[in-house]
């Protein structure tokens, strides 16, 4: 055999692999790496845009937060200033509550004083009748008029 002719059919053998390699390992290893990278590439910008979102996210986040904590404190404050004016309102419903019941029983005490002074006045009134009856049943001289009077006087 002649060294040109297995030269020749190792060139063609070497050819034809390299041939092969190309259009069935070569080519589709490439388009697997190009489909690789495509998805690595999305992959990283998903992650970036996740990244993204998140940081609007906990922006969102401590924002509402902070407009619930005003809220809150704008809740309270208003719960305080209602507990206030009902602690007012309490106060002057018991202030008015205690002037009735202090004018009810001042007349109550004036009612009373008026009866004592009626029942009094009856008294003196029958005392005097009777102390003028004793009087003019008696002989009218001032030492017995005087006797009688304070008799009466201790009778009052």
């Amino acid at each position: 055999m002649n060294v040109t002719a297995t030269l020749f059919g190792q060139m063609l053998t070497f050819f034809v692999l390299v041939w092969f390699v190309w259009k069935f390992l070569w080519d589709p290893m490439t388009q697997m790496m190009e489909d690789r990278k495509t998805r690595i590439a999305d992959g990283l910008a998903a992650a970036e845009r996740g990244k993204h979102e998140q940081e609007l996210a906990e922006k969102r986040a401590a924002e509402v937060i902070h407009e619930a904590k005003e809220k809150a404190a704008e809740i309270i404050a208003q719960a305080q200033k209602r507990s206030s004016e009902i602690v007012e309102e309490a106060k002057e419903t018991a202030r008015t509550e205690g002037e009735r019941i202090k004018a009810s029983a001042q007349s109550d005490i004036e009612q009373e004083v008026n009866r004592a002074k009626e029942s009094l006045r009856g008294k003196v009134v029958s005392l005097s009748v009777a102390g003028a009856s004793k009087v003019l049943a008696r002989e009218i001289d001032e030492k017995s008029q005087e006797d009688l009077l304070k008799d009466l006087v201790a009778q009052i």
